[in-house]
């Protein structure tokens, strides 16, 4: 077994791609029509289970369950301990690291749109000036 500070490089690393796919699987363009018919199924579903089931595939968090299991059977990753107990701390380390750069991530992504959203207004104010300006 690689020594902790490895473990904690790989617990980092491997997070990264488990958040790359779960954030595209649940917010990105790419995805959006089976994103769609998930989120139809979790609300109008007609027995609870189906919608319990749809609901956890449109969910960043809850999905990211699902994309670190397949990366642990992938990868066979274990942190602190061989065996059983190894993969389950493994495994809510990185649901846990790789939400926190979902979370990172989405407020980059607000920032930078009310960034933007700011610069529109401002353009927008001073062409209403320009006008105003020309019309006197």
């Amino acid at each position: 077994m690689p020594g902790l500070r490895l473990q904690l490089i790989y617990l980092f690393v491997l997070a990264i791609p488990i958040a790359c796919i779960a954030w595209t699987v649940t917010h990105e363009e790419v995805c959006r029509e089976p994103r769609e018919y998930f989120i139809k199924q979790s609300r109008e579903g007609r027995y609870w289970y189906r919608r319990k089931f749809f609901y956890l595939l449109t969910c960043e968090y809850c999905f990211s369950h699902y994309v670190t299991a397949l990366l642990l059977w992938i990868t066979r990753f274990k942190l602190l301990y061989d065996g059983w107990r190894g993969y389950l701390i493994a495994f809510f380390a990185l649901v846990w690291v790789a939400n926190q750069y979902m979370s990172v991530y989405n407020r980059l992504r607000l920032d930078i749109k009310s960034e933007k959203l700011e610069g529109e207004i401002k353009e927008e104010v001073a062409a209403s000036v320009r006008e105003n300006n020309r019309t006197k």
